[in-house]
Parts: C-alpha cells; sequence; structure tokens
C-alpha cells in the first residue's frame, strides 16, 4: 500500500484483524509541518456545519472545510465540488504518497479544544467504494482517536501526533467504527485532513 517509501521499515497494522491502519510519524520536516498547521489555521476559510442527526439539527462540535473535484454529502451537510487550493495541494500529493493511491477530495478539521470531537462511525458511504483507503494528516495537538469492532466490541486506541498521518484501508471501514471523543484536558488546536478518493452521487 505504501509502495517503497517504507521498504527498509514497514509499519505495523494496528488491527488485530478485518482491516488495515498504519500509523506513520515525521511525514515532512518539522519546521514544515509547524508552518503547515500556522497556514492552515489562518488561511482556510472555516466553516460551523449543522448536521442532521437523529432528526434534529445540530451543530457539528468542529469547523470544517471541503476540497474535492466532485461532491460530498454526509449526515444532511451537502459539500459541492471547490477545487483544490494551492495550500492543500502538496498535502494531497504527500498523502498520496504515503497511501499509494490517488486522491480527489479531502474534508479538513479543525478541533479547536478538548470540546470539540467527532463522534462513532465509519466512513461507507457509496461514493467512496467498496473498500476505501482514507489517509488523514494530523497537525498541531495530539489527541486519542478510537476504534471500536462493529461485531466484537474490540476497542484500540491510539494517539495521534503532531506531523502525523493515519492510514485506513482494506475492511477497515466495513468492521470498525472511528471517533475522536471530547477530553476533560487543556488541550490547543489541532487539524486534521482526511483526504479520500470519491465517486460521483449516482442519481435516481
Amino acid at each position: 500500500m505504501t509502495g517503497d517509501l517504507f521498504a527498509n521499515e514497514p509499519p505495523r497494522n494496528l488491527l488485530p484483524f478485518d482491516g488495515h491502519v498504519l500509523l506513520l510519524r515525521d511525514i515532512m520536516p518539522l519546521e514544515d509541518a509547524d508552518r503547515t498547521f500556522d497556514r492552515l489555521m489562518t488561511s482556510v476559510i472555516w466553516q460551523q456545519e449543522t448536521a442532521r442527526i437523529a432528526g434534529r439539527e445540530v451543530a457539528v462540535p468542529r469547523l470544517t472545510a471541503w476540497f474535492g473535484d466532485v461532491a460530498y454529502r454526509y449526515s444532511g451537510v451537502y459539500h459541492p465540488a471547490s477545487p483544490f487550493p494551492a495550500k492543500v495541494a502538496p498535502l494531497r500529493d504527500l498523502a498520496e504518497s504515503l497511501a499509494g493511491v490517488p486522491f480527489n477530495t479531502v474534508l479538513l478539521n479543525q478541533y479547536r479544544d478538548g470540546r470539540d470531537s467527532v463522534s462513532w462511525h465509519a466512513d461507507d458511504e457509496d461514493v467512496l467504494g467498496e473498500n476505501p483507503v482514507i489517509a488523514s494528516l494530523s497537525f498541531g495537538q495530539e489527541r486519542r482517536f478510537h476504534l471500536r469492532h462493529k461485531t466484537t466490541g474490540d476497542r484500540i486506541s491510539i494517539d495521534l501526533p503532531h506531523n502525523s498521518a493515519l492510514i485506513m484501508a482494506g475492511e477497515t471501514q466495513h468492521y470498525w467504527l472511528h471517533q475522536l471523543p471530547k477530553t476533560a484536558r487543556q488541550v490547543g488546536p489541532r487539524i486534521n485532513l482526511t483526504f479520500r478518493q470519491t465517486h460521483p452521487e449516482k442519481r435516481p
């Protein structure tokens, strides 16, 4: 999946079964990672979205932005197609080199503090294909990420540090849910870019 980039020391699969999840650290020089975080914080037009959950309109507990060649819809939130800006395009190139697959969309999340989160879900929408490969780049405050098997209840916890990438592949989205929960700790902001290959929505 990651080509020859990690040929000498291939990353370890963090899942015990039913999928592949890899954590890659130090994906760029630290100074570049620090600049990337600062640039994204100040130059991206962040939005507070409202999602439909269990029939109610709920403010999404994080800020988001979307770029991609096709539109994307989840939980009642609709993102129209929007070209990749110059500040994000090199990060897509990096994500593609790490994951070994092309990406045409990215969802950016800004977690402002420990009160911001994303609840249990799987990235299993039809528009992502049968076994999607998802590359999630992290910059800023380290946060803890959880996975839970849909059938067995097995749980995995992963700390996602600044300047890292989490690659989810294989059958992961079929069998595992994931979340980034709230925390009572005093934590600073974190930016996460989730790259994926998204297919156009099928219209009836």
